[in-house]
């Protein structure tokens, strides 16, 4: 009771002309109150909210934000809001009301391009998330009225300081200083906003969006290639970064990779070129200048895609929330773009060379991704399976060759693959090429584990003639008390 006496006096103040640090003093102590939900239940009310907006200048659509001592201002308005939103409905249906969102996306366009009012921007982005993720509404609201894909991709391309060589490619500094704090903190709101915006953009896509999203996704590969200032927030931006491209019409991340420029094809020709012959699959991808190369196209993107998986994998906890969602995007990938597909199959199952180990033992990609096939988690599971399936073609033989058919029992028999073939989904028809290592040793491997197994010692070897006699006859008795209890069985039911 004594705390929201305290909130509505802080509200009576808030309305008079007092100075800047005394509305800051008050704002500190609404945003402390504000986290307890008692507290709000009184002073939720459409006048106390619109002295918020007022204060976060978000009611005055013309004006620019050129007073930067009034920013401390703002960014503590937009906290409070954070935090009563948050925890009150009462807040929620007024911010419908007040058309909150329209609001917020008119004070992101104020400060699109000022890179000194982050906080701002931060706050700003936060809350716009908080509404999208309470109200779906705001998420059709935000999409088509308020334009908030571009307009969010733009704050991306601010806060990455990008520099477009070409329609959906960037430059890479790869020997650039890492995100500020303050840019990462605000790439990473965006990136929550974008992900409730485009939650349903692979149901509802139209051909008139391929461009938006092209762009999205060539921001999207610009993120993965850059870093934060600490390893922790450079994989809290990688990962939204991968919530978001899951978003993303599969047929639209074609931009994920690029074809090399004509400098940075002559280098791989000069690279390829001192390979040595008997490197095949070595000579399919190449790594110049940091730059990883496959088939002429940069794989860089895809490859960070990749350690992020096994990053993930090698944390051994919350596999459905932090693994799943990258295995989904390289399965989809793989299977909508070829290059792609070819480049993880190199990389995650390579020509075999050493099968005397189970494919689930050992600390290879596939030796982890084969462990996840048993998981416990049946969408873990089901999930590590079909992106192993979908690099083999979705052929069976080249499965079980990787797998054993052990580990593969499980996704078989959910597709109804039981005894071979191959899945619904079309590939191309190059062929696998087996190592002279694995046709050597291929009559031996054992199907079931899929490693190579000794051949047994024959029992009989060691065994004298008088021996063998003997076991004969057992072998010959067995065979004829089976054939009398099966005969007296049938003529017991022929009598009844």
């Amino acid at each position: 009771m004594l705390c929201s006496k305290l909130c509505e006096g802080i509200f009576k103040v808030l309305v008079k002309d007092i100075p800047t640090t005394c509305q800051v003093s008050c704002l500190e102590v609404l945003r402390i109150l504000s986290r307890d939900k008692k507290v709000l239940v009184p002073v939720t009310t459409k006048e106390n909210m619109q002295i918020l907006l007022r204060l976060a200048k978000l009611n005055e659509s013309d004006d620019s934000l050129e007073k930067v001592s009034e920013f401390p201002v703002i960014v503590e308005s937009l906290k409070c809001l954070c935090n009563i939103v948050f925890n009150s409905q009462m807040a929620q249906q007024l911010s419908l009301e007040l058309n909150l969102a329209a609001k917020l996306c008119n004070l992101l366009r104020k400060c699109k391009d000022r890179k000194f009012i982050n906080d701002i921007k931060c706050f700003d982005l936060r809350l716009l998330f908080l509404l999208s993720l309470l109200h779906t509404d705001i998420r059709s609201q935000l999409r088509y009225e308020l334009q908030g894909l571009p307009l969010l991709t733009q704050i991306l391309e601010s806060a990455f300081s990008i520099k477009w060589t070409d329609e959906y490619e960037s430059a890479i500094d790869h020997n650039g200083p890492p995100l500020s704090p303050q840019e990462t903190d605000c790439a990473i709101e965006a990136l929550k906003a974008l992900f409730n915006v485009t939650v349903d953009s692979w149901k509802v896509h139209k051909e008139s969006d391929s461009h938006q999203f092209r762009v999205m996704a060539a921001v999207l590969r610009h993120c993965l290639l850059i870093v934060g200032p600490t390893e922790d927030k450079t994989e809290e931006l990688h990962s939204n970064a991968v919530n978001l491209l899951s978003n993303v019409p599969v047929s639209c991340l074609d931009v994920l990779i690029c074809p090399l420029t004509h400098e940075e094809t002559a280098q791989e020709a000069t690279t390829l070129d001192e390979l040595p012959s008997d490197k095949t699959a070595e000579k399919e991808t190449v790594l110049k200048n940091n730059t990883m190369v496959y088939n002429g196209m940069n794989m860089e993107a895809i490859h960070v895609l990749l350690n992020f998986m096994e990053k993930r994998i090698d944390k051994g906890s919350s596999y459905r929330e932090g693994l799943t969602p990258v295995l989904s995007l390289l399965t989809e990938c793989s299977r909508a773009h070829r290059n792609i597909r070819k480049f993880l199959k190199d990389q995650v199952l390579p020509p075999l060379r050493d099968v005397t180990n189970r494919p689930e033992v050992g600390s290879t990609v596939r030796n982890k991704l084969v462990r996840l096939m048993t998981h416990v988690d049946l969408g873990v599971k089901q999930i590590a399976a079909e992106f192993l399936f979908v690099l083999c073609k979705e052929r069976v033989d080249s499965l079980l060759k990787y797998t054993g058919y052990g580990n593969a029992a499980g996704l078989l028999a959910a597709r109804g693959l039981l005894a071979g073939g191959r899945g619904d989904n079309w590939y191309s028809e190059d062929e696998d090429t087996d190592t002279e290592e694995y046709k050597n040793a291929k009559p031996n491997i054992n199907l079931i584990t899929g490693h190579l197994e000794e051949p047994m010692p024959n029992p009989i070897d060691e065994m004298t003639e008088e021996q063998k006699e003997y076991e004969a006859m057992k072998l010959v008795n067995m065979l004829d008390k089976l054939s009398r209890r099966a005969d007296m069985k049938d003529l017991h039911q022929d009598g009844g």
